[in-house]
């Protein structure tokens, strides 16, 4: 939990996705482990590069040399098909010669410590990691211990970082011609990206959900109205301090939403038994078409997969031309994670404005010959 509080979602921040400071300062983190520490303007400008590589990878010729002799490293250490699938598809289509290391193969199945694997892979050199791991807290720890960009693919239930900059970029893509309610303004021209305002329940298992706490981070710093559902059981305790509204029925939730998130239940995190049985839990929370008609009318349907079909959601729903998004969101997740990765590297490619200035051991955290420090916004949050 981040110890700043979250930006008040009635006061969104004033911010323009055009308008980014110069160079590295637009992202100047070295991984991404999570939301929480993303300013929204970090935010929009990672949702603004990947548009290019929507428009690539619409086309013919899905290929470009951008990370050309780089080297990726996908390390799992959680079982994974639809994202490790992305971020390999991603590196590839930039160039990147991309290495995927799982943990039934690995040497950790033979006792090796999270920190040694750590050290082996710094010592190869790698020019970025990709790790998923069933921990909360141990991409940071490997984030620390090595030179090259980290990006979490999702620990434990702590974050799951590109899925919810994904399901932003669906969002946003969504949004491109919708009118605000007075008619004035396509929702995509307001501010903040157009989030401000829009009305998003998240209903599934959020008490083991990293998507659940990275969407809720990252929407709210957009300005988002964010409504949370659960079974009790399956509801985090003091849920309101993430400037949410939780909620424990459904119907409820639903009412008059724009976006309506479903998600499954973790049955691998949880220890012992939470819901009575899958159709109770169906007549409850799932999302038929009957519930969905409580949504606003053009509410839009998401899901991060895989889906528990007849469970978290209806067939006919999870289907719906012109509702779900779902194969949508797999095809964004391609696009952001190709952004990631290209905005990380841009240090080791020594893209201009890109080099990490020196820093001066007598000034602290002050950097030396860095003209886009002074300029850089401060975190509103």
């Amino acid at each position: 939990m981040r110890d700043t509080p979250l930006p008040d979602p009635a006061q969104p921040p004033a911010v323009r996705a055009d308008q980014y400071p110069a160079g590295r300062a637009a992202f100047p983190h070295k991984d991404l482990v999570g939301i929480s520490s993303l300013a929204p303007w970090e935010i929009l400008y990672l949702l603004d590069e990947a548009e290019q590589y929507v428009a690539l990878n619409r086309q013919r010729h899905k290929h470009v040399d951008t990370l050309a002799g780089l080297t990726i490293i996908n390390a799992f250490f959680e079982n994974s098909t639809r994202t490790l699938l992305s971020f390999e598809i991603a590196g590839k289509r930039l160039g990147a010669d991309v290495v995927n290391m799982h943990a039934a193969t690995s040497s950790v199945k033979k006792g090796e410590t999270l920190i040694d694997t750590a050290t082996t892979l710094n010592a190869m050199r790698a020019d970025a990691i990709v790790i998923r791991h069933a921990s909360s807290g141990a991409v940071q720890l490997i984030a620390d211990k090595v030179d090259c960009p980290v990006i979490n693919a999702g620990d434990g239930r702590h974050e799951h970082p590109t899925q919810a900059l994904l399901d932003a970029l669906t969002m946003r893509h969504w949004m491109q011609g919708r009118i605000v309610p007075d008619g004035t303004k396509p929702l995509h021209e307001q501010g903040a990206g157009g989030f401000a305002g829009l009305k998003v329940v998240i209903c599934g298992d959020i008490l083991h959900s990293r998507v659940a706490r990275s969407n809720i981070l990252l929407l709210s710093a957009l300005g988002a109205q964010i409504r949370v559902c659960a079974a009790p059981a399956l509801m985090p305790a003091a849920m309101e301090r993430m400037r949410v509204e939780p909620f424990n029925n459904f119907d409820a939730a639903i009412a008059g939403v724009d976006v309506v998130m479903m998600l499954r239940l973790q049955q691998e995190r949880m220890a012992g038994s939470f819901i009575p049985s899958a159709g109770e839990y169906r007549a409850l929370y799932g999302l038929t078409p009957e519930r969905l008609a409580l949504a606003a009318p053009h509410a839009l349907v998401m899901h991060p997969g895989p889906m528990n079909r007849g469970v978290e959601i209806d067939s006919v729903v999870a289907d719906m031309l012109g509702r779900s998004a779902i194969t949508q969101q797999v095809e964004m997740g391609v696009a952001i994670r190709m952004a990631c990765l290209d905005v990380l590297t841009r240090r080791a490619r020594h893209v201009p404005g890109w080099r990490l200035p020196e820093r001066d051991p007598a000034a602290g955290n002050a950097a030396v010959g860095d003209p886009a420090a002074a300029d850089r916004p401060q975190d509103p949050s």
